[in-house]
């Protein structure tokens, strides 16, 4: 393998706290409609729904784009360098991501590196981590690094 790229450290909390809330929540409500229950119970459903939606979001929150001799390999699938035309960084939405384009004409946008606005999604390494697969591309299209 000659480079790994997961989200940082950061964005797998954001991740998972984002995803320990909504489980939270529909733990919470799921308990509250099928039978009513003291408030102490309650807090505690809440509290392991917190837990485990945030242990599954950290661990979910890392999966990322591993770039290898043989292409770029995602969560979705496995891309040769010979299918690759393009590799660039664009805006989408509040993210800057890294999209490949497909000699098929389709565009694959990658888990990671990425780089976002707001709390705890911002990657300070991105741009290097940009030029990095950029480089790698280059290299692998005119048979400059071995395999």
């Amino acid at each position: 393998m000659e480079a790994a790229f997961t989200p940082t450290r950061q964005q797998a909390l954001r991740y998972g706290i984002l995803l320990g809330v909504l489980v939270a929540l529909a733990g919470t409500a799921g308990v509250l409609l099928t039978a009513p229950v003291p408030g102490v119970l309650w807090a505690a459903v809440a509290g392991c729904s917190l837990a485990a939606g945030m242990t599954g979001g950290l661990l979910a929150g890392r999966r990322g784009t591993r770039i290898d001799a043989r292409g770029i390999r995602t969560a979705r699938g496995h891309e040769p360098w010979d299918h690759v035309v393009d590799l660039r960084a664009e805006r989408r939405g509040a993210r800057t991501v890294v999209s490949v384009y497909l000699v098929s004409g389709a565009s694959l946008q990658l888990a990671a590196p990425y780089s976002g606005d707001g709390l705890l999604a911002e990657d300070p390494q991105f741009d290097l981590k940009v030029s990095t697969l950029s480089h790698l591309w280059r290299s692998h299209s005119i048979g400059g690094v071995p395999c």
